[in-house]
């Protein structure tokens, strides 16, 4: 972490505890501690916690992976062996980062093993639940600049794996092939694919469409959703191939959901709410006739994981800052004949949103009578 130490990060969390009135936050191995201490402890079924207080942290920590994790941290460690069990380890770190005969508020990681929530849970009865992502998560929707330059490199990498699918779809092909080229390209750049949606025809209008064996015909659109992570960070980008021409209603339907994207840019500013941006770009679909076809959220933060706070819905009442990032992704669904959705991932700076990818919104249109002609992109 070069812009914000894990100190910085441990303050600005025990803050936000100290504002919420949460006593203890308990994480498992997952994108929490990753993002709080650099590291991502190894998972499996043995009880492996960190228990942050708001003076002290402690893991709870199998011995065969206390060595691992003491050259990654200074934090201490209650281990435990198979032969022990883990539970007077864990009543260790309790006993260290809270205090038990008090009412407790904790925060659980809702990500983490219903079997270690639980564990935790039956030695401290009593405790008011809330839920880390309204913690731990609240911190983690500003990013840093660093964070920011590590979002920006993996927009670039997903960009450029866009560009090898648009340059090698061809008439023929099957979504799957699509999708195993851009897989390739991703790993070819040391980032792993943690998405690839290609959905062609009739597919485009499922928004989630699993891609499988459909082949690819002239005057099909296909919805190219793509994503990876490289270095602890995510991409996510959607836009539009049409191979050799433009089904009926295509450009109509195209230029009301860029209207849409570039609604919802307009109102994202520092200080408004989540659900007004949502509102912007829902206004023009539903103007135009298609609210029925608009059928998720206008977007999703991104970070360390592909989907997290803050979530731009119709009743998110959160308050948007410099420093979140999120997607502006409309998209209007026609069942039978195609869908259409475009995708910008934005950092949210105080004059606005800046976008991450540097690809045009514009659909590629792939020449099938000759395929090295590719307009647009």
């Amino acid at each position: 972490m070069h812009c914000v130490t894990i100190e910085q990060r441990l303050a600005r969390l025990r803050h936000r505890m100290t504002d919420d009135g949460v006593d203890l936050l308990v994480l498992g191995p997952g994108t929490y501690v990753e993002w709080l201490l650099g590291f991502h402890p190894y998972p499996d079924e043995r009880l492996s916690l960190l228990l942050v207080g708001r003076q002290q942290a402690m893991f709870v920590m199998p011995a065969l992976n206390a060595a691992d994790t003491q050259a990654r941290s200074d934090l201490p460690l209650a281990t435990w062996t198979d032969a022990q069990g883990p539970a007077y380890a864990l009543q260790t770190a309790l006993a260290a980062t809270c205090t038990l005969n008090a009412p407790l508020c904790v925060g659980l990681d809702e990500a983490m093993r219903t079997d270690f929530a639980l564990t935790v849970l039956d030695r401290v009865p009593g405790a008011n639940v809330v839920m880390a992502r309204d913690v731990a998560g609240a911190v983690r929707m500003v990013k840093d600049e660093e964070e920011y330059r590590l979002l920006k490199e993996n927009a670039a990498i997903a960009d450029r794996a866009m560009l090898h699918a648009m340059a090698t779809i061809r008439p023929g092909m099957t979504e799957a092939e699509v999708a195993e080229g851009i897989n390739s390209a991703f790993a070819a750049e040391g980032a792993r694919t943690k998405f690839a949606i290609v959905a062609a025809g009739q597919n485009g209008a499922l928004p989630h469409h699993h891609t499988g064996a459909a082949l690819l015909s002239p005057g099909d659109a296909i919805v190219i959703d793509i994503g990876a992570r490289r270095d602890g960070y995510c991409s996510d980008i959607t836009r539009m191939a049409v191979l050799d021409h433009k089904p009926q209603g295509y450009a109509d339907i195209h230029a009301i959901v860029e209207a849409a994207v570039q609604a919802a840019l307009n109102a994202a500013r520092p200080g408004v709410t989540a659900s007004s941006v949502d509102r912007a770009a829902r206004e023009v679909i539903e103007h135009a006739g298609y609210g029925p076809y608009f059928v998720h959220r206008t977007g999703h933060g991104l970070g360390m994981e592909g989907h997290e706070g803050p979530f731009i819905t119709e009743t998110s009442e959160t308050i948007l800052e410099a420093g979140m990032v999120f997607s502006i992704e409309p998209g209007i669904y026609l069942p039978g004949r195609f869908g259409i959705r475009l995708e910008e991932i934005v950092f949210l700076r105080e004059n606005g949103p800046e976008i991450l990818s540097c690809l045009p919104r514009t659909p590629s249109v792939i020449a099938t009578v000759n395929p090295s002609i590719t307009q647009n992109y």
